[in-house]
């Protein structure tokens, strides 16, 4: 149920689970999916800009998707850079040594 601007909206989804018939735990399990979702999506978007992207012919955008996702998964690991993944990736393209930093703890 929610509330916007004094009126009352009720939404419903649909889920297709094996979990028991449990609202809560059923409940907890969807929150935790989308919060995963919405903070990796949040990376995405603000660490790549993944939303300003206008690739839109062919394969392409999945493609960049991809590239994308392996690039925040070498990024991830690295923990000497205290910083998120948009100035870890501006790094390793202005410092080689970072780069192969950051490729080399993907390979351990």
């Amino acid at each position: 149920m929610k509330i916007v601007k004094g009126k009352t909206s009720i939404e419903t989804r649909y889920y297709i689970s094996s979990l028991p018939d449990d609202a809560q735990k059923i409940g907890e399990s969807v929150r935790s999916h989308w919060g995963i979702e919405n903070s990796l999506h949040w990376v995405l978007d603000v660490g790549f800009r993944e939303d300003d992207f206008r690739i839109r012919k062919d394969n392409a955008p999945q493609n960049f998707a991809i590239i994308r996702h392996i690039s925040l998964n070498l990024l991830n690991p690295e923990k000497t850079s205290k910083t998120g993944a948009k100035n870890k990736r501006l790094r390793a393209g202005c410092d080689d040594d970072y780069l192969t930093k950051i490729l080399a703890v993907s390979v351990n």
